[in-house]
């Protein structure tokens, strides 16, 4: 893979995960552009989580059956159209139904991945999956600057415009660029209905899949939470700012990029089960943080507040998902397309109810009710971690002896044909002694 293919292709995962985040910075420029409350306005975000959710669940798995630029360029070109449709959009049902649509075609991140590990040779993976998780959170943090800077200046559509014209402009460029061998149809085409049953099966099969999914589903359902109904407390009357502060503020969270490769390190070293607990407490911690920022009466020492807790929860929760995704590819060396959308799937079904259940605790509470949402979901993936902890040690040492640690979840794992017993030759037939 040359430099720029990788770079394209980083571009490419940037865009798809911005176009889910970029409406939050600009929830209350769409309450008055429609005339409707913010916290309708606000669904816009969880629709489109909601279809991100299932797009990784019906449109993810054809990457195992359908040739992967055609099913990328398709998939942007379809999302450009729909940003369009949503910029256009009349009425606050029409824009919820563009963002449905939206989401669930903006997967291009989760297709990209798998793709770009087999065009590299095994030695340089790791570093490409590192520089494409980069671009993804890039995106993320970048996309609410740009559109809340564009919408102060031209209104809410001008994001959403701006991006449908972005999308389209990079489907044709990687209808050009990415090389032949994308296109050649993979060898085994299972059928769809095979595809989409296999992620629940896994889940069924796999107790560590679900437990990292659960971790996840958890922290970002809270970071969702807070980020959906933080510009409603920056534009409200504590703070009284404009939408283009939010998405300054997301800007922090850049940070993240220089801290998810030192989580990967530690995992590497550790295991994933420290690098989960640091990451649970740390946006525990968080929601701490951020409820001081919220109830300070707003000026700039409550600001720096909610500055340090954003930041706080972005390298808490980024530093968990390596971990979860860490332990879930682990798992089946021949299924991790699969394992990652039932894991994707976990996460942002988590995710879509998060931003749905901030919404309402804020109706009910105020920013106070969403910080207090957040610790009690931090507390509920902090006590599943205890308890499967607490099962680990009380497993006999002679079991623990047999069983050597996995390097990703710092547990038993079970014996592959290469653990067997001495004694033993893979097909369980006895070795006869040596004379």
């Amino acid at each position: 893979m040359t430099r720029r293919l990788l770079l394209l292709l980083t571009v490419t995962c940037a865009v798809g995960v911005g176009t889910i985040y970029f409406p939050q910075a600009i929830t209350p420029l769409i309450a008055s552009g429609l005339d409707t409350s913010e916290s309708s306005a606000a669904l816009a975000v969880t629709f489109t989580q909601i279809g991100y959710s299932i797009g990784i669940f019906l449109i993810v798995p054809l990457g195992d059956r359908i040739p992967n630029r055609r099913l990328l360029t398709t998939l942007l070109g379809l999302t450009g159209l729909e940003l369009l449709a949503a910029g256009c959009a009349p009425s606050l049902p029409v824009l919820l139904a563009a963002s449905v649509a939206v989401g669930t075609t903006t997967v291009a991140a989760q297709v990209v991945s798998p793709m770009a590990a087999g065009l590299v040779p095994v030695d340089r993976r790791g570093a490409v999956m590192g520089t494409l998780l980069s671009g993804a959170t890039g995106g993320m943090l970048l996309a609410r600057t740009f559109s809340g800077t564009l919408g102060e200046y031209l209104g809410w559509r001008a994001p959403y415009l701006a991006a449908g014209l972005l999308t389209l402009v990079l489907a044709a460029v990687l209808t050009r660029a990415l090389p032949d061998v994308t296109a050649v149809a993979p060898a085994v085409r299972p059928p769809y209905g095979a595809l989409l049953v296999e992620p629940l099966r896994l889940l069924r099969d796999e107790p560590e899949l679900r437990r990292s999914g659960f971790y996840q589903a958890m922290v970002f359902g809270g970071f969702c939470a807070v980020w959906t109904c933080l510009p409603l407390l920056l534009t409200g009357p504590e703070y009284g700012f404009g939408a283009q502060t939010v998405g300054l503020i997301a800007l922090v969270g850049a940070a993240t990029m220089v801290c998810t490769p030192f989580a990967g390190r530690v995992v590497d070293r550790r295991g994933a089960d420290p690098v989960n607990l640091a990451g649970l407490l740390g946006a525990l911690a968080s929601a701490a943080v951020l409820a001081a920022g919220g109830g300070g009466g707003g000026g700039a020492a409550g600001l720096a507040v909610l500055v340090g807790g954003t930041l706080l929860l972005d390298v808490s929760m980024q530093s968990g998902m390596i971990a979860n995704k860490t332990r879930v590819y682990e798992l089946r060396a021949d299924a991790r397309s699969r394992l990652n959308t039932a894991y994707m799937t976990f996460g942002y079904l988590g995710g879509s109810v998060g931003s749905w259940l901030g919404l309402r605790a804020h109706a009910l509470a105020g920013w106070a009710g969403v910080c207090t949402l957040l610790a009690l979901l931090c507390t509920l993936a902090l006590t599943r971690h205890f308890f499967e902890a607490r099962r680990r040690r009380a497993v006999p040492p002679t079991v623990r002896d047999h069983l050597p640690e996995r390097p990703g979840d710092g547990g038993p794992k079970r014996l592959e044909q290469h653990d067997a017993p001495r004694g033993e030759q893979r097909g369980g037939r006895k070795r006869e002694p040596a004379p």
